[in-house]
């Protein structure tokens, strides 16, 4: 069986809401919908029912994206009933899961045509209430909050697997000695870089903003904030720590979508495509340390490729924490920082979980396709311990 080349042809995103913003009157379900619609409208010459499959990547499920949210937008973004579609979940991973799981489909034969992408309403994850054990309980149950983090943890895990994703974070900083000042530049870095992309233009071929909401930036972003702004935050995790809202990504809402084709799902969209999609790479590491799960992975990823450091034209690293990712890039010595989110990353434009993997992925593929040629990366790290990586090429 041969292996077949799988293309990007596009790829689009909201603007990131805040949580409790702009977007969070909208459901799920309709953000993930819009920007498939968005996504297709982008390429009239494709007909919607050469579509064999949709992969849409969710992190909660809880709430008004369960019953396979990949399936409701579709249904709901007007596509043929017969375009059938799936919801993968890997945690912060899960809208990457869902285009390497679209590409693999695709590079085997079994499909021609695939849109994948990612979800998540933090500001609408509910709050859950278990079953009880029996009948009218006379004691009080707990309602828990399902919009980020370890809920109803079996009482088997090892406490230090179930520390707060803050403290992984934590941790991460006391492993390779990063300091407060060090984060809060990091993050800075971000928010700067972030303005700068968008007063530029360089958003505005992929994100299409959600008609009837007033919102067309990335609501996160702080044009104005400095290092005395950051450095007045108290620790979140720690009394004397060093992790901050100001050097973590936000909680966010937002969706991204991306459409993937072989050779002659190429020729039925009419386009150039942005970039190929070379290798992928998953690994493990101890819970706690969930922040340096990429590293590992990143080099996996770069060898299957058979490419290193020295190659990369961008690097797209999800920072769910400034410690995380100054941790991750420790570890890489051989990697030229400057690679790394040259248009901001998730501290200033956010982290809706289920759709960041996809939003990387599509940054890295408009990246290219502005560059011409080259190699890009992107990966995150993952909660419970996992990091995922994808090449791309042009």
């Amino acid at each position: 069986m041969s292996i077949r080349d799988v293309y990007i042809v596009d790829a689009v995103r909201t603007p990131i809401g805040k949580f409790g913003g702009a977007l969070s009157s909208v459901r799920p379900d309709d953000l993930a919908a819009h920007v498939v619609r968005s996504l297709v409208r982008r390429t009239p010459a494709l007909d919607p029912a050469l579509v064999d499959d949709v992969y849409f990547g969710d992190a909660n499920g809880a709430g008004e994206d369960n019953r396979d949210v990949a399936r409701m937008a579709v249904l709901l973004a007007g596509l043929p009933t017969t375009v059938p579609g799936v919801t993968v979940n890997r945690l912060c991973g899960s809208g990457m899961e869902a285009v390497i799981q679209a590409a693999r489909a695709i590079a085997v034969g079994d499909a021609s045509v695939a849109i994948a992408g990612g979800v998540e309403s933090m500001s609408r994850a509910p709050w859950v209430l278990q079953k009880p054990e029996r009948a009218f309980p006379a004691g009080h149950q707990q309602l828990h909050s399902t919009t980020l983090g370890w809920r109803m943890t079996n009482p088997r895990m090892p406490a230090e697997w179930t520390v707060p994703l803050g403290e992984g974070a934590e941790l991460v900083a006391d492993k390779h000695a990063i300091g407060r000042e060090e984060q809060d530049a990091f993050a800075l870095a971000s928010h700067r870089k972030a303005a700068a992309a968008w007063a530029e233009g360089l958003y505005d071929g992929e994100v299409v903003p959600y008609e009837g909401v007033d919102l067309v930036r990335d609501e996160c972003i702080r044009d104005t904030t400095s290092p005395e702004a950051l450095a007045k935050l108290k620790p979140s995790f720690r009394p004397d720590g060093t992790v901050t809202a100001g050097n973590a990504s936000p909680l966010n809402d937002g969706a991204a979508a991306l459409l993937l084709v072989d050779e002659a799902g190429l020729r039925e969209t009419g386009r150039e495509p942005l970039a190929r999609i070379r290798a992928s790479a998953v690994t493990g590491v101890e819970p706690q340390l969930f922040g340096l799960g990429p590293v590992e992975a990143v080099r996996r990823a770069l060898d299957k490729a058979g490419r290193g450091f020295a190659d990369l034209t961008t690097f797209e690293l999800n920072e769910a924490f400034a410690a995380q990712a100054l941790g991750c890039l420790a570890e890489w010595p051989e990697l030229d920082p400057a690679r790394v989110n040259p248009r901001g990353g998730a501290i200033a434009i956010g982290h809706p979980l289920g759709a960041s993997g996809a939003r990387l992925t599509g940054a890295v593929a408009h990246q290219l396709a502005a560059a011409g040629s080259g190699t890009g990366l992107a990966a995150l790290c993952i909660g419970v311990g996992q990091g995922l990586a994808l090449v791309l090429e042009r």
